[in-house]
């Protein structure tokens, strides 16, 4: 039965906890404010009304011709919103990092040049009040999807009860200060929210995709599937070969083409995405003119591996690009659910034990610089930075829980000699066990309950597996036993969704506006939610109440104080050993892939790039 049919056709009283969705005309509520054509987490969109394209693509980038991507891993379903088997949908549906929303679109599209900004796309205006405890999208009428049905307001509601129901947790995070969602007029939709909104919540709601009600069979929704998706956005799906490729042509009745905020984007006819299983086979293909984009991020391979012939003669051209955003945090994490991991203590003692300075100049040229916030690279990095009034006065319920140096500015990670074996690093986290009720027994590390230490580290890749390595041989130094696993990629994914592994590596990319998408990566709620990203099972009041005040702040001032208080109270837990990062991005590609000589402040965007047919 279509949702239209199973919904409130009037606004009716509820009981508490449960969401009206409503198809009839508006509610009284709070005063309407002017509609307006984007809106910023603070202060106001660096874009007027009216302009005429985004400042980081080429609004005349030439069209046409075919773009080839590979990436690792493997894929078996093409509902990239559903909670099962969330981790291994195709690439380049939707929210994709590098790829973009080729299939499907958001109400609103963001800015990558600005801290958090969105701009008209499915809708045509936005409006909420200065509380912002509502938002009401007015759709652009000549919105369609790609087998021309118009998108309707029913459609956000559709999308909203599938997302609550089969959602990622994520999203149910978005949604949750909603109590109200109609329908507004032919066009228009509201939602209400409570007294547990904030700034960022409108923001959230316009970045949710909007789905085709008539095109999706309800009672299978949060099943997995192989049957082409239909949306709104510029591609539609041509052809699926599951865990091998995916390709995407470009739809030419595409709607939105024209508008300011497509402009210069979705420059290629046809997108293919091949998947690997094997990293030096992925690299070979693209060596072989395979796939066209090479994402670099290991310093050894960045200095040895380009000595092929195309690289030689400049049919492959090698490109670095600065960012100004955080460089964000690659770590081994510590999954805490766990008995070995519960003692901030055994976590601080692990984490003297990785040796950065051997790791860089024995596996990495010396191209690394060692990771230390979370925010690292950025104003919102604690790191350096003594702890303001402000931020002691937010911390000061948590005092027992921060460290010295951490409040002080001075904390940096442990530097060794260089020898994978620095005694005094050593003696250090021999101290910090001791401390923990561990002690030596014969050549074993031994807790208070007879139980040697040790646990897996669960890896992806051989590089992966190449640094783990490194950090196992030092822990085996003081009795310490640790074990290496390289699944196959499906069961890799499923046990990192259902928190199955004692240590993994993860990046947690960070932006200049982290908000409540830090709830799915650090809060109590997502600590036992499957699909989560806390994957180190983070339940900490003091976490809790951080983000609460991030996403509440009114002034960049209080905001970044916040942010920082909350560095500190991650640095202090412990919960991941931090790695490293280089500080810009590296990027390989053959030359009849170009790109706009303008970068925003996120590093390179992949869909304003294009294929030049004079190049090749």
């Amino acid at each position: 039965m279509p949702l239209r049919s199973r919904l409130f056709t009037a606004c009716l009283p509820l009981a508490a906890g449960v969401i009206a969705l409503c198809l009839g005309g508006g509610a009284a509520g709070p005063a309407r404010a002017a509609p307006a054509h984007a809106i910023a987490i603070l202060g106001e969109p660096a874009l007027p009304a009216g302009f005429d394209h985004l400042p980081y693509v080429d609004p005349d980038a030439p069209q046409g011709g075919v773009m080839r991507y590979g990436v690792y891993g493997t894929f078996d379903n093409l509902n990239p919103v559903i909670v099962k088997s969330a981790l291994t949908t195709a690439r380049g549906l939707w929210l994709d990092r590098e790829f973009g929303n080729l299939v499907f679109e958001p109400l609103m599209q963001r800015s990558v040049d600005e801290p958090f900004t969105m701009y008209g796309l499915l809708a045509e205006t936005v409006e909420t009040d200065p509380d912002r405890s509502y938002v009401e999208f007015q759709l652009n009428p000549k919105a369609k999807f790609s087998d021309g049905e118009p998108v309707r307001p029913e459609d956000v509601l559709f999308t909203v009860d599938m997302l609550r129901q089969y959602g990622r947790p994520i999203y149910a995070n978005w949604l949750r200060p909603a109590v109200k969602i109609e329908k507004v007029g032919a066009h228009g939709v509201r939602f209400t929210f409570d007294n547990t909104a904030d700034r960022e919540t409108p923001l959230l709601i316009a970045g949710l995709p909007v789905l085709p009600e008539h095109a999706f069979d309800h009672a299978q929704f949060g099943n997995t599937t192989l049957k082409p998706v239909i949306g709104s956005g510029p591609y539609v799906i041509a052809d699926v070969q599951p865990g091998q490729r995916i390709t995407y042509k470009k739809n030419p009745d595409y709607w939105g083409k024209d508008l300011p905020i497509k402009r210069g984007l979705d420059n290629y006819d046809e997108i293919s995405i091949d998947y690997f299983r094997d990293a030096n086979a992925q690299f070979e293909a693209f060596k072989k003119g395979l796939f066209y984009v090479y994402l670099e991020g290991n310093p050894r391979h960045w200095q040895t591996a380009y000595d092929f012939p195309a690289a030689g003669d400049g049919r492959v051209v090698k490109e670095s690009f600065q960012t100004k955003t955080p460089v964000g945090m690659r770590a081994f994490v510590f999954n805490t659910r766990r008995k070995v991991f519960s003692d901030v203590r055994v976590r601080k003692a692990l984490s003297l034990l990785f040796d950065f300075e051997w790791a860089n100049a024995n596996l990495y040229y010396g191209a690394y610089k060692r990771t230390e916030s979370f925010f690292e690279g950025s104003e919102l990095s604690s790191i350096g930075k003594p702890a303001s009034d402000r931020e002691k006065q937010l911390l000061a319920p948590y005092a027992d829980e921060l460290e010295p140096d951490v409040m002080a500015g001075t904390y940096h990670p442990a530097v060794s000699d260089g020898s994978g074996s620095d005694r005094t690093l050593l003696r250090e986290a021999v101290n910090e066990l001791k401390a923990a009720g561990y002690d030596f027994k014969g050549r074993q590390m031994v807790g208070p309950d007879g139980a040697p230490l040790g646990f897996e580290i669960m890896v992806q890749t051989a590089e992966e597996e190449r640094i783990a390595s490194a950090y196992q041989r030092t822990l085996a130094r003081i009795g310490v036993a640790v074990s290496i696993r390289q699944p196959d990629d499906a069961t890799y994914q499923q046990r990192k969704q259902d928190f199955d592994y004692d240590m993994l590596l993860f990046t947690y990319y960070a932006s200049l506006s982290p908000g409540v998408e830090q709830v799915g990566r650090w809060g109590s709620s997502s600590k036992d939610a499957p699909g989560s990203f806390n994957y180190a099972g983070v339940g900490d009041p003091g976490v809790d109440a951080l983000i609460a005040k991030m996403v509440t702040a009114t002034t960049r001032e209080e905001f970044v104080d916040t942010v920082r208080a909350y560095d500190r109270l991650l640095i202090s837990g412990h919960y991941v050993v931090p790695l490293f990062n280089i500080g810009e991005q590296w990027l390989a590609r053959w030359s009849f892939i170009q790109h706009p000589d303008v970068t925003p402040i996120t590093g390179y965007y992949l869909p304003a790039f294009w294929r030049d047919s004079k190049a090749q």
